[in-house]
């Protein structure tokens, strides 16, 4: 082999071993932002934190930006193609360049330990491997080129979107863990704590940083949700009365919105509901409000069709006031979700007040609880639908 063909291909393996090396996961040299070897902790903490920010103002650059298979220009962009050409345009580093590349060259983190400039990583397909990256912003938030849905290109996009949410595989860090800082959009970046943290720049020492995308421009208005519950009621406090008393039943429509400000969730509800203790049928027709779908309080009219009434030992006791147009208010909690293809189960508790008085000339706190208060706990099923 000629000594020329010899000291080239030497040089290629240093220059590739070189590149692998400065340009490893997590990138603490190597570029324009990186603090010295000798700078202290703080000093190293800010560095980080500005290139992550860094990275993040020059992603934003590419919003709107069709999406293209293989591009990696203005032109057009596909997922890992936006993610180089971001990095590339804030520090000159160059990284792999596709999904599962830079999903193998990351640090793999628990999601709760993401910050601002860290990857989140999905999987799209039924191959199960990783085919999507996005950049992730904070608060659930990320920036990445979809290649398909009802909007396509470099857009901002959340995780509690049901699609996303669905197919999320993990998170990866490219920088090492800083203080804990977020995206703002006011300034430029809002230490985790009251004040400005040490280490963390601040508004007036930090680059302009990106700008917290907002929920228009996340994709998160208008998603609607349907689904369906039941449960059984559970005695409370009458005297030998069964353990069930009946059962209660949801039919639901929810709206998840954050067009008024923070995300929140509307809902028209439909609850069918037997108690055999009172020996009715019950009509609620609610409406509900919560901070997501798990946690909500309702309200609402109620048709009520039977005479209620309490058999207590030798004694019948009669209630009114079943029908009324605030007939109940309640209040549901769902622990947690299990995530299936094609809906959220999970298992769920309600208690409600209901609107039935007593007519008796002698009082009895266990029983007339038990005819004005509810308590539930079933299974329920969620579709996104939007």
């Amino acid at each position: 082999m000629p000594i020329r063909l010899v000291v080239r291909v030497f040089l290629s393996i240093i220059l590739i071993f070189s590149a692998s090396f400065i340009y490893a996961a997590p990138l603490t040299s190597g570029y324009s932002l990186a603090p010295r070897t000798t700078a202290s902790p703080e000093e190293k903490d800010k560095a980080y934190i500005n290139a992550r920010l860094k990275v993040i103002e020059a992603s934003r650059v590419y919003l709107g930006t069709p999406y293209r298979y293989g591009g990696m220009t203005s032109a057009g962009l596909d997922c890992s193609g936006f993610i180089n050409l971001s990095f590339r345009d804030a520090l000159g580093v160059s990284l792999p360049r596709s999904a599962s590349g830079l999903f193998s060259w990351t640090v793999r983190i628990p999601y709760d330990k993401a910050q601002p400039g860290d990857f989140l990583f999905f999987r799209t397909d039924t191959t199960g491997n990783i085919t999507h990256v996005g950049l992730y912003l904070g608060e659930r938030v990320f920036i990445h080129a979809a290649s398909a849905g009802a909007r396509t290109g470099v857009i901002y996009s959340s995780l509690d979107e049901h699609y996303w949410s669905n197919v999320f595989a993990g998170a990866g860090r490219a920088f090492p863990e800083s203080t804990p800082f977020s995206v703002d959009s006011n300034t430029s970046v809002a230490s985790a704590g009251s004040g400005t943290r040490q280490g963390s720049p601040s508004a007036a020492n930090s680059p302009s940083a990106a700008s917290a995308p907002t929920a228009n421009e996340t994709g998160g208005n208008g998603r609607l949700l349907i689904g369906a519950a039941i449960a059984p009621i559970w005695n409370g406090f009458i005297k030998g009365g069964d353990l069930v008393r009946g059962f209660s039943s949801v039919f639901c429509l929810y709206a998840d919105t954050y067009s008024i400000g923070p995300r929140m969730v509307f809902g028209f509800e439909i609850r069918p509901e037997y108690d055999g203790a009172l020996g009715v049928f019950r009509l609620p027709i609610t409406f509900s409000w919560g901070p997501n779908d798990q946690i909500r309080l309702f309200a609402g009219p109620v048709f009520s069709f039977g005479d209620a009434s309490l058999s207590i030992e030798d004694d019948v006791r009669y209630y009114s006031g079943g029908t009324s147009w605030l007939g109940t208010i309640g209040f549901t909690a769902a622990p947690f979700n299990i995530k299936m293809a094609n809906g959220d189960f999970s298992p769920y508790i309600e208690t409600a007040w209901q609107s039935y008085f007593s007519e008796n000339s002698k009082f009895d706190l266990a029983a007339d609880f038990s005819a004005g208060f509810r308590f539930s706990t079933g299974v329920r099923w969620i579709v996104h639908v939007q």
